[in-house]
Formats: structure tokens, C-alpha cells, sequence
């Protein structure tokens, strides 16, 4: 594949989310990688598990592929959200391992199959189960920037890191008192909306 081909293209996004995630581990504890700091219980390492586990079907299943991993939280009984967290016994290695390996047979299917190759979601209605590899990598781009997303907010929140790839790599230069003032601007400027 060429540089700008679409299929390199669309691949090359989905590897920055993929890196993004990944990197939102780096230099944090195993509490603080497992930490819900929300109300929806969103986690680092959770987000991983879940997007190893969306790979695998995405890449796998819809296309005839199947990976051969064991998915246990994906299992019939399981519970629904049982994909979003990592129980003490799963460790940080395990499911960053898994989610390397989902990367190498999503990859393996992206090169295989031509953009146009079509391939059917097994979960979803059978009316709309009828997908082309584009509109898979096109959902999975989405569905991974999407989930980093959530990774910037909490990694903020446990130890105030942000960007891309490194500490504010993608961010306006600024110290932490220059990040305290722009912030301290922002809360006047809401406080004052609230006047008007």
C-alpha cells in the first residue's frame, strides 16, 4: 500500500487512536488505570479491553475471520458491560497484549480484503447487517477516536497529562499556571452567560 492510498489512509487514523490509548497508560499505576472517575465507570484500561474486544468483532466475525481469542465478557450470560473493565485478575500486560493482537488481525484483514470486500455484522439488524471493509475501518476510526476521547478525560482527571502522544504534544503551549488562568477564564465566562 501507498502512502495515499484511501485503505493506507483510513488505516493510518485508526493506528493514531490505537496509539493514543495505549499511551494513555504510560507512567500511571495499576489502581489508576482501573479508576472509574465517572459516573459511567469509563476507565483506561477498560476503554482498551472494550476496543480489543470491538476489533476482533468487527474485523473478525463480519468479515469470516474469526481470531481464535477467548472473549469470556463477550459470552452469552455475561454481563453487558462486563467488556468496559478489568477484574484484579486481568492485568495491564494481559489486555494490552490482547488488544496488540486484535491490531495484528485487524491488520492482516484490512491487507487481505479490498475496500469494496463485503461482510455482514452479525449483531446488528439484518435489514442494515451488510457492510463493505471501508465502512468497517470508516466505523472503527470512529468508534477508537471516539473511546480516546474518553482516555483524554480521564487521564486529565487522575493526574492532569494531556495530549495525543505526549504531555500536550497537540495542545496550546502554556505552563500549568497559564492552563489554571485559561481555565479560570472559562469559569467567569460560563458564570457571566448565566447573568445576561
Amino acid at each position: 500500500m501507498t502512502r495515499h492510498e484511501p485503505k493506507t489512509e483510513l488505516h493510518d487514523y485508526l493506528q493514531e487512536g490505537r496509539d493514543a490509548l495505549v499511551w494513555k497508560l504510560d507512567g500511571l499505576s495499576e489502581y489508576d488505570i482501573r479508576r472509574p472517575l465517572v459516573q459511567s465507570g469509563t476507565n483506561l484500561l477498560g476503554l482498551i479491553k472494550h476496543l480489543a474486544s470491538v476489533e476482533l468483532g468487527y474485523f473478525g466475525a463480519t468479515f469470516d475471520r474469526p481470531s481464535g481469542e477467548s472473549l469470556p465478557w463477550s459470552a452469552a450470560g455475561a454481563d453487558p458491560n462486563d467488556d468496559m473493565w478489568a477484574t484484579p485478575e486481568e492485568s495491564r500486560e494481559q489486555i494490552v497484549g490482547l488488544y496488540r493482537r486484535a491490531w495484528a488481525h485487524s491488520d492482516a484483514t484490512i491487507d487481505a480484503l479490498a475496500l469494496d470486500a463485503i461482510g455482514h455484522v452479525p449483531w446488528w439488524p439484518p435489514e442494515r447487517n451488510e457492510v463493505t471493509l471501508h465502512r468497517i475501518l470508516v466505523h472503527m476510526i470512529a468508534e477508537t477516536h471516539r473511546h480516546a476521547g474518553h482516555a483524554d478525560i480521564v487521564r486529565e482527571l487522575i493526574d492532569g497529562v494531556v495530549g495525543l502522544r505526549s504531555p500536550g504534544d497537540n495542545m496550546a503551549p502554556g505552563d500549568r499556571e497559564w492552563w489554571e488562568s485559561c481555565r479560570d477564564r472559562l469559569e467567569r465566562a460560563a458564570q457571566e452567560s448565566r447573568q445576561q
